[in-house]
This record gives C-alpha cells, structure tokens and sequence, in this order.
C-alpha cells in the first residue's frame, strides 16, 4: 500500500522507475527508431547486421553475455554519430511520440510519490539523450543512464564510459542514498525485467511490473507486490499534475540501443517488401 503522506522527520525517500515497459509502453529507443533511420544515423546494411540482436532484446530473451555482446556491438556502431543531432531528432519528436504512449498507471504513481514527497529518478539502460527529456517530460528529478564517451569534435567515441545494466542500477541507487540522503528501506522501486532484481532487491519496496516470466517467478516467490500496466494515455492530458521542475540529472548518457532498435524497423520492412514480391 504506497503511503501517501511522507514523514519529513524521517530520512528523504525515493521512488526508482525503469522506463521501458515500466512507464512507457514500448522501448524508448523502439519509438524512436524512424526517426533516427531518416535522420541517417545508421545505413540499411548496419541495420540488417543487427536484426537478430533485436528481435532478441524485444522478445526478452536475451541474457547477460547476449546483453555485453549487444553492448559491445552497438557502442562500436554508434561511433562517429554527432550528439546534438541525436538531441535534435529527439527534441523535435518528443511530444508526438511520447506523449501516446505513457502508461496511465504509471503516471499516477509518479503523482502520488511526488505529492508523498518522495523524489522519482529513471533508471534506464537507455542513453540520457533519449532518457532525460523523456524524465524532464515525466517531471523526474533524477535520471540515471548509460552513457557513451563524447569526443572533441561532439560525436560518440565507440567507447562506454558508464553502462546503467543490472548491477551498476542497484550501485547507483545506492550512491544517490548516501549522496541525497534517501533510506532505502522506506523507498521504492517498479521494474518489468529479471536483469533489474538487483535495483528491486535494493529498496524496502520492490514492485514488478508487466513482469518477464523470471522476475514473476521471483516476486511470487518473494512476495512482492505484482502490477499490471496496460492503459497507455497521452501525457498532456496529465502534465498539469506531473509538471514537476526537474533538477538535473545524476548521469548523462548516449542512445546506445538506437542502433539496434532502428534495425528491427528496417528488418521488418524488408521482409514485407519480399513477402509483398
């Protein structure tokens, strides 16, 4: 039961969220993938390269050594894309692209720990580029990402400086605790993948939502609470109430699954060219 009236006596809470299949409906990087395609940020053939990487990743199969391939592959591709024109692809269809897809749940709970006094930072494995301005939309305070090394002349090195996956979420909520103050066991944390049981095992209150078959298994097991997001709602109709200012965000990070997301939009639409032949 989230309590809605925080004891500001006590220690600062926080509410962590991951955001694909959490608080959106599809993959953040999934949605954006037309964009980046005309914006020629990546070539048909690169795409086809990583297809399979990416049905994969969308059908939730992919386990740790597929994800550090994946990682692997895609930081290498992404080398030599200039960061502010992935900001501008971004900002410009912010709104149209997002705003459709936000569960309506998941915006409610963001409204109710705001009002309990309760921070809310957006773990994703995502890139800050496309992260933050989805948070800064949400109205989070924090955003914690991957992010990728910028190079001198503003695009991407190919290099990971910072990999928001698995365990490296549960170290940075755990960093945010002792640098804002937050007593974990009185905060809370929603996500739909087994890979975050770390960042869930984290918080006093754990919550799965839309959970793979792992991490349901493991919340029945461990008694933790089950939700089940499925009515996405155009976030305008809802900002009056989540227009939180932001503060900044604790990580900036690069659009490292564009790449592979922008595949299984090309891949697909190859092979209805072919079937259509």
């Amino acid at each position: 039961m989230l309590n809605l009236v925080e004891n500001h006596s006590l220690p600062r809470t926080a509410a962590f969220f991951d955001l694909d299949k959490t608080v959106i409906a599809k993959s953040s990087t999934l949605t954006f993938s037309k964009s980046f395609y005309q914006g020629g940020l990546i070539n048909r053939r690169a795409a086809l390269r990583t297809a399979y990487i990416q049905f994969v990743f969308l059908a939730g199969g992919a386990d740790h050594d597929q994800m550090e391939r994946m990682r692997k592959y895609l930081s290498a591709m992404c080398r030599g894309w200039n960061v502010q024109q992935v900001k501008e692809i971004v900002a410009e269809t912010l709104h149209d692209l997002i705003d459709p897809i936000i569960y309506d749940e998941a915006a409610s709970l963001i409204e109710q720990h705001h009002k309990a006094g309760r921070d809310v930072v957006i773990v994703s494995t995502s890139g800050a580029e496309v992260v933050e301005p989805i948070g800064e939309l949400l109205g989070a305070d924090r955003v914690v990402a991957t992010r990728l090394v910028v190079g001198e002349d503003g695009c991407f090195t190919g290099e990971v400086e910072y990999y928001a996956y698995g365990p490296t979420k549960a170290e940075a909520i755990k960093e945010l605790a002792s640098s804002e103050g937050y007593d974990l066991p009185r905060c809370y944390a929603y996500s739909d993948s087994a890979t975050d049981l770390p960042m869930l095992e984290s918080v006093g209150h754990p919550h799965a939502v839309n959970p793979d078959r792992t991490l349901r298994r493991e919340a029945v097991a461990r008694a933790w609470p089950i939700l089940n997001f499925h009515r996405p709602v155009r976030l305008k109709q809802r900002l009056p109430a989540l227009s939180v200012p932001p503060r900044p965000a604790l990580v900036a990070a690069a659009a490292i699954g564009a790449a592979a997301a922008t595949a299984g939009l090309v891949w697909y639409a190859s092979r209805r060219r072919a079937s259509v032949a």
